[in-house]
Formats: structure tokens, sequence, C-alpha cells
């Protein structure tokens, strides 16, 4: 893309925070669930997106807003999907219980594999691209590699479901948060485990009695944050013991059961969020204060991401199967 381009070889600058809508982009049939910028900076006018209706979409979503490819290898919903860090795969899984890693170019799937549990996230590996992560409805949440497809590890947990997985820098560790919210404790809603050994590091890291949706790591600073149905997000260490910060609390947007997802801005400055009522909140990271709302859509919005590379590009996606650009 031209307009990519000026940007390629100099230093992200500050983010400002958009306000105008440029391409509305309504292909889906279904809710999307999740959307994510192409990882390879000269091709992040990409951006892929996975919904309800069973697809996976790629899309021009820098200078045209058209659907470039879709991708309809799975029976059900499509829960998560990844690009791979060479932007040449994309990895996907469904509620068909189905793993996918799709040629981007052929649509052909150079990896599939039937899984025991309906998968509802992926995380590739952040320095060994070749290794993945899944979770879903199981107490389990595995490690496969794409070039043996064969399962590495199994990780497990006292758990029903896994809602988000996050590796912490370098992937020596990696969190996941939980459907486990007792009566009487709320421990194992965000487990830390480690990597190589498939042994849980800790289960006292979220101690209210809600659960985490989704979980984002802030791109220069050790600390992570998790939303939560309690409608805040709440910030910690990605150190450990992973402690909570008490003296920050993001409130103000709605998530009320929805899997809305976070994310910081590339220069760390803002953290972002859809809400249930269809707005985007824009956070000031610093200081947890509402920096502005943007009334995106007439549907929860569940996820609002920002581009790698161009400043103040963001991507949003609903309920009612509609991706929006703002600049």
């Amino acid at each position: 893309s031209e307009l990519i381009k000026p940007y390629l070889g100099s230093k992200y600058k500050l983010t400002e925070v958009p306000k105008s809508l440029i391409f509305p982009m309504s292909k889906h049939s279904g809710p999307v669930n999740e959307i994510q910028w192409c990882p390879v900076r000269e091709q992040s006018h990409m951006l892929l997106s996975a919904s309800m209706d069973k697809t996976v979409k790629v899309w021009d979503a820098v200078d045209t807003g058209c659907c470039l490819k879709t991708y309809s290898c799975h029976s059900c919903a499509v829960r998560a999907a990844r690009w791979s860090s060479c932007g040449r795969r994309i990895l996907s899984g469904g509620f068909d219980s189905m793993l996918h890693l799709t040629d981007v170019e052929t649509g052909k799937q150079i990896f599939s594999s039937k899984n025991e549990f309906r998968i509802s996230a992926l995380k590739f590996h952040p320095t060994e691209s070749n290794i993945f992560i899944c979770g879903g409805f199981s107490p389990e949440v595995k490690a496969w590699d794409i070039r043996t497809s064969k399962m590495l590890r199994v990780y497990k947990a006292a758990v029903q479901q896994t809602l988000d997985i996050l590796f912490l820098p370098e992937g020596r560790e990696f969190l996941t948060s939980t459907d486990a919210v007792s009566r009487d404790s709320a421990d194992r809603t965000i487990i830390a485990w480690d990597f190589q050994s498939a042994a849980k590091i800790s289960n006292q890291i979220f101690h209210e009695r809600y659960t985490c949706p989704s979980l984002t790591l802030h791109p220069k600073e050790s600390m992570f944050v998790a939303q939560t149905n309690g409608n805040y997000m709440a910030l910690f260490s990605a150190q450990r013991p992973y402690r909570i910060n008490k003296k920050k609390r993001y409130e103000g947007h709605k998530v009320e059961g929805f899997a809305v997802g976070c994310e910081f801005s590339p220069d760390g400055t803002l953290l972002v969020t859809g809400s249930s009522d269809g707005k985007v909140f824009f956070y000031n990271y610093h200081t947890a204060r509402i920096i502005r709302t943007l009334s995106a859509h007439k549907e929860a919005c569940v996820s609002a991401i920002f581009h790698p590379v161009l400043p103040s590009l963001l991507a949003t996606c609903d309920w009612a199967g509609e991706i929006k650009i703002w600049q």
C-alpha cells in the first residue's frame, strides 16, 4: 500500500484518537468475533476477520475497504483466527472443534486437525513461529507444532473453559483467563503457566469475582490489562507474582457478558476497548481517565485495534457483522 510506505522507515509517532469513519465493511452475515491487522509491516493494509457466519475473511482495510478473500473451511462459527508471523498463513479455530492453517494466497489447508473441544482462543508463540497454543471448552490448553502437525504439550487446570490466552514477553510464560469464578473463591480466574514445563506458576492473580474475557500486553512496559465482566479493566504487573495495580482501574464502558477485546495503542499511551452498547472508549493509560468515546456501532462492539504502522488508524467490529475503519 502506497499509504503505508512513507511510514515504514520511520519510528512510530504519537497516537491520536480517531474521529472519522473511512470504511464501513459489512460482508459478514453473523457477529465478528475477532479482527487482526497483518503483522508484516509492508502488508499491514490487510485485516483478518473471523465470524460466527463460519468464515474467515481478509480485507484491504487501508486503501479500498474491499474484501480480498473469504475462507470457508469451518462447518461452525469461527471463534478465533490469527495471522502467522510471516503473513502468508492464517490459523483458525472454531466451534466445529477444527484447527486449520490456511495458505492466504491459495486458500488451501496446510495443516488441519480435529481437536477434542470447541476452540475459543488461539495464540502463536512470540518467538517460535511454528508453535501455537489453543484453548476452549475444556480444562485443557494445548501447544501444537505446525511443522509436525502434532501436539507438544497439555496444560491442565480445574476449569471448564479458557476465555483468552496471552503470552508474556519472550514466551517463557503465558496467561490464561478462565470461566472459574465460584462463590467462595476467585482464584484460577487468571492462571500463569510455564510454557516449557507446563507447570502452573500462579492461580492467585485476580481476586475479584469477575471473569476476564480478554487480556492484553502493554507494548513498552512490563504490564498487562485484563478486561473484566465487572465493567472495568484491571492493570497487572507482567512480572511474578503478577500483582494488580489497585490504584488504577479503567471504567466507564460495558462488558455485560460479551467477549469485549481491549488493546493498547502502539506507543502505549492509550488503552482502547469496545463496549456492549456499541461504543469505543479511549482511556489515558497513565491516568486511567476516559479521553473520548466514539459511538461506533449499533450493536455490541467486541474489538477495537490500532494499526501497527499508520498512526491513529483504528479497526472496530461488532455483533451485527460489521467492521469499520476510523481515522
